[in-house]
């Protein structure tokens, strides 16, 4: 196999068959070191063609509420009254800078991942102002 950029999706198929297929391959082996160095160049392609959104913050405190058995009464003392809980779950309030402590400390998310901004998620036809 002739290893080089993968610039087509029929290159990064075959790319991905290879490493299918040679997988296993024992280290050391020239079918091992191509796998090595194809699963960077798939890496890379799957980077530009298909790029992820950072996770979430909203849909991962559901995501926790649900693992520990919570309601969004659970969080009032977290968050705030019950309608500033149910405007954060519905992306219509943003986490504050204190919400977001607490939130990092009662279920351990990544502050880098709390302070993504919902922004990306909403629908454009889906706007609130707050006072």
């Amino acid at each position: 196999m002739t290893i080089k950029i993968l610039r087509t999706k029929e290159e990064y198929e075959t790319a991905m068959s290879y490493i299918e297929k040679y997988f296993d391959a024992e280290i050391g082996t020239k079918e091992a070191d191509n796998v090595a160095v194809l699963a960077i160049l798939v890496e890379r392609y799957e980077n530009e063609h298909f790029p992820m959104l950072p996770p979430d913050p909203v849909e991962i405190l559901k995501f926790c509420m649900d693992q520990h058995g919570l309601k969004p009464k659970d969080l009032v003392g977290i968050l705030g009254d019950k309608t500033i809980v149910s405007r954060v779950l519905n992306k219509e309030r943003s986490l504050s800078i204190s919400m977001i402590h607490k939130l990092h400390e009662k279920f351990h998310i990544p502050y880098e991942v709390l302070l993504q901004s919902t922004s990306h998620y909403e629908h454009s036809d889906k706007h609130v102002f707050s006072k």
